[in-house]
């Protein structure tokens, strides 16, 4: 991907197999943290002390996707260390930030190496840049590129202008399903050590544990992970946890209804239902706030502190109804 030349590294604008496959396995969460690349000023084509300098993150998925809509130019591209993580995250984290975007503008040398004094930045990651610090401190002008990588090339082909529309945040259906497998696997990993627990439980006959219970928990898993990011705009509601309860109250009243035409329910069980399945969508749901750009940071840490100890509660009960439920 990068070949080492001299100071710099020169950074290809083809995407290998090899990249592909890293970059699918990451939509999956798998090697998620390691899906990173090192800081630095790179080369794409043969760019001298006029040619434009792009800023990203070190995520290397966003670094392909800019990389790969650079073909037949000459520019430096600046990858910024963000821990791995892509510049719309990084950028509300704060590590791709101020203070990152000034030391690397040092480290890399980029006063002698250009003769100009202007870097282009992601749109997305203008939250956690202060433009004016940055020229104060360095001396460089900070310009706001397009939301998406492919509008880069009509951006520098026409002055570094944009159409409106390039301008817009969009977050379409495709966007959210591309996110949903990594979610998914994160929150299967937690859950499949909650039901080796209750396996473990039922296998030493401390609780009889129902195969109704295991599935019950995965339907509220795919509901908060999957159905509720892929229905987001549709789903009432303003708060994730709030509409990741929705689909959960969903799929609890389906199962519910499901298990007393089958005769299996009794009422104990019916009411822990009510609580555990909607409580877990919406726990799982409010997690995809960090995926989304409907939010900010701000936004994030009150919704969490509001609905965090309700979903904690209504677990708690839920759970000791459950267990309450098995012996009567």
């Amino acid at each position: 991907m990068a070949v080492c030349c001299g100071e710099n590294q020169i950074l290809s604008t083809s995407l290998t197999i090899k990249d592909r496959l890293g970059s699918w396995k990451a939509r999956w969460g798998i090697g998620r943290m390691d899906h990173s690349m090192e800081p630095g000023l790179y080369e794409v084509g043969c760019p001298d002390e006029h040619s434009p300098v792009l800023v990203t993150s070190n995520y290397k998925m966003s670094v392909d996707r800019v990389r790969k809509n650079l073909g037949g130019r000459d520019l430096w591209l600046m990858v910024l260390d963000t821990e791995g993580i892509n510049v719309w995250c990084a950028a509300g984290k704060g590590t791709f930030g101020t203070d990152e975007l000034v030391s690397r503008i040092d480290k890399t040398g980029l006063s002698e190496k250009v003769g100009h004094r202007e870097l282009i930045l992601p749109q997305l990651g203008a939250t956690g840049v202060s433009a004016h610090e940055v020229r104060k401190r360095s001396g460089f002008k900070v310009i706001y590129g397009p939301v998406r990588a492919e509008d880069i090339p009509y951006f520098l082909d026409n002055r570094l202008t944009l159409k409106a529309d390039m301008r817009k945040v969009r977050f379409t259906i495709f966007d959210r399903l591309v996110l949903t497998p990594v979610e998914f696997v994160i929150a299967m990993e937690l859950m499949l050590k909650v039901f080796g627990a209750m396996a473990i439980l039922s296998a030493l006959g401390i609780l009889p544990v129902e195969r109704a219970d295991y599935l019950g928990l995965m339907g509220a898993t795919f509901m908060g992970t999957f159905i509720s990011p892929l229905l987001l705009p549709w789903i009432p509601g303003r708060a994730f946890s709030l509409k990741g309860m929705v689909t959960g109250l969903v799929w609890a009243i389906s199962a519910v209804l499901f298990l007393f035409l089958r005769g299996n329910a009794n009422w104990l069980q019916f009411f822990s239902y009510m609580l555990i399945l909607p409580s877990l969508s919406a726990f799982f749901t409010m997690n995809f706030t960090g995926s989304s750009t409907y939010t900010s940071l701000s936004g994030v840490e009150k919704e969490m502190k509001a609905a965090l100890p309700l979903i904690i509660a209504a677990l708690t009960a839920g759970i000791l109804i459950r267990i309450v439920s098995y012996f009567i």
